[in-house]
């Protein structure tokens, strides 16, 4: 989820743990249990300053190593230690308790995201999405400012959370069932579908889809029961030649490609050499699919720049390969 979603869900569970008697008869352990929610709701996404170094580094670790099994038994000691260094008089086995709820929670819901986490690593690296909710879902973050609001007007904190966490299981059941409605809506056009990747909208009835067969890729929209198949692209293999083999050895198109599971590419002669392109299918947006990965190279099979991330115009894009070939 956005940021601003992870926020307010610290600041919800910190009412929900009003609910815990020993909380609730405490002030001091009110207040901790509070700040550790909100850290810990936030905690996963401390990795979001790998963008100060650049997209291929971020692209590949984000959600990753942050988002994992070790990671959510440590986040929640990490925050609960460092408060107890300043707030010595807070029960911190609860401050501990709540704290893990939020940062697992934090990890459970981003799940359901179209990008999804490495929840399941060391185990696994595989990337689990989902693809039930936006990264900004409107419904989720409207009902968490509700709360807020009747909490303001002094409401019981916990109660009015535990009710609208209930509506809110409520929510991620219905749109587990649109979304398997989705997919038997696809397969209907798309009879030999070997996998329906699911990119849900801020709009609860509309859904960018990319459909994997055996030939061909099929990017589809979905609004409401009405769908369109917008492009058409053969399955195309990447080739064992030697621009290409030295291309995927560049870091950013190396990010693009532990990421992104279906892509078509793209070899063009230009004037100093070649540039490969591989472009993402899932997040087509008014005609544009702008998350993409690009390499330049001379006619010796040297990179000369690249570049990978979202761009949603061909003058941006060759802007930041500028810079890239200035660094």
């Amino acid at each position: 989820m956005d940021t601003g979603t992870h926020i307010v869900m610290g600041i919800a569970l910190g009412g929900l743990a009003t609910l815990d008697p020993v909380i609730a008869q405490d002030p001091i352990t009110t207040q901790t249990v509070l700040i550790g929610t909100i850290i810990g709701s936030n905690a996963p996404d401390f990795d979001t300053v790998l963008k100060l170094r650049n997209n291929a580094v971020y692209i590949r670790n984000h959600r990753g190593i942050t988002h994992s099994i070790p990671a959510v038994l440590l986040w929640p000691i990490l925050i609960a230690g460092g408060l107890e260094l300043f707030i010595p008089a807070a029960k911190m086995l609860h401050v501990w308790l709540w704290t893990f709820l939020a940062v697992f929670l934090h990890v459970f819901v981003d799940i359901f995201n179209a990008y999804g986490t490495q929840a399941v690593h060391p185990f696994s690296k595989k990337w689990v999405a989902l693809g039930m909710i936006n990264i900004f879902d409107p419904f989720i973050f409207t009902a968490h400012i509700i709360g807020f609001i009747l909490w303001y007007q002094g409401f019981h904190p916990g109660y009015t959370f535990l009710g609208i966490y209930l509506i809110l299981i409520g929510y991620y059941i219905w749109r587990y069932i649109d979304k398997h409605q989705t997919i038997k809506l696809v397969k209907k056009e798309v009879p030999d579908a070997t996998k329906v990747i699911i990119c849900p909208t801020i709009r609860w009835s509309q859904k960018h889809v990319a459909v994997m067969s055996p030939g061909q890729f099929h990017v589809i929209e979905v609004k409401g029961n009405s769908l369109t198949i917008h492009d058409v692209y053969d399955r195309k293999p990447v080739p064992n030649n030697p621009i290409l083999n030295e291309a995927v050895k560049d870091d950013n198109l190396a990010a693009f490609l532990s990421f992104s599971p279906v892509y078509r590419w793209e070899v063009e002669e230009a004037e100093e050499g070649y540039e490969v392109r591989f472009i993402d299918l899932r997040y087509r947006s008014k005609g544009h699919y702008p998350f993409v990965a690009v390499v330049k190279l001379d006619d010796e099979l040297n990179v000369i720049s690249s570049y990978t991330g979202w761009v949603y115009s061909e003058k941006t894009l060759r802007r930041k390969l500028e810079v890239a070939t200035s660094n």
